[in-house]
């Protein structure tokens, strides 16, 4: 469906960051595997609690929008000022969550891969619960020395999907509608009905994965 811009700061300060012997690990990834982990070739059911994110929205072609990567790489330095004041603090060290959005056209039809300047988005880095808005304040003062322009749009916020259908799509962004026709498909035919935005989780990062290997989850909050 989309190119997602290049985000080297994805991975680079996980790897440089070492873990006091002292100092617990949280393995969040773990605990949310089944919302974080999908089969490619069929639509699983789950249940999405209330969680909290740093949001960033905007409109526009994510391909090229300015606006767009200004707001991941604001998400992505806060995400990662976040877990290095916690750690630096005696909490919990964990690994940033990946990069998701929400899509949703400039009205009141369904998704569907199209219009790509018509597209309104969401970007949002998932937080674990530990992170209070206390504490993003005391992050966010320190990181709006940097120049980063979306900084002002960044909010925290909780979201709530509750029953929701997923499936992995293994391949270019470009190449969703097939999939995203196939998870609808399982909404009909379920007896569901679409209740919430359309959701992509990005479990792998462009700039180092070849296209034919990227990793999407597809998610779609639904209701009877």
């Amino acid at each position: 469906m989309r190119i997602l811009v290049a985000i080297r700061c994805y991975v680079s300060s996980e790897r440089s960051s070492s873990v006091s012997p002292m100092l617990k690990k949280l393995d969040w990834k773990k605990d949310l595997k089944y919302l974080y982990d999908a089969p490619k070739d069929k639509v699983s059911e789950v249940d999405v609690p209330p969680m909290n994110y740093l949001m960033v929205n905007g409109k526009g072609d994510p391909n090229t929008s300015q606006e767009y990567r200004e707001a991941v790489e604001a998400l992505f330095s806060t995400a990662y000022a976040v877990k290095f004041a916690l750690k630096k603090s005696g909490g919990a060290d964990y690994s940033v969550m990946p990069l998701e959005g929400l899509w949703w056209p400039d009205g009141n039809t369904p998704f569907v891969p199209g219009n790509k300047q018509g597209w309104l988005w969401t970007a949002l880095i998932a937080q674990p619960p530990m992170v209070t808005p206390q504490l993003l304040q005391t992050v966010l003062d320190q990181v709006k020395k940097k120049s980063l322009p979306a900084l002002a749009r960044l909010r925290f916020e909780s979201l709530t999907e509750g029953k929701s259908v997923q499936i992995l799509h293994v391949g270019p962004y470009s190449a969703e509608g097939p999939t995203i026709a196939g998870l609808n498909q399982y909404v009909r035919e379920s007896g569901y009905q679409l209740s919430g935005k359309h959701h992509e989780i990005y479990l792998n990062a462009p700039d180092r994965t070849a296209a034919e290997k990227l990793k999407t989850i597809i998610r779609q909050p639904v209701r009877r």
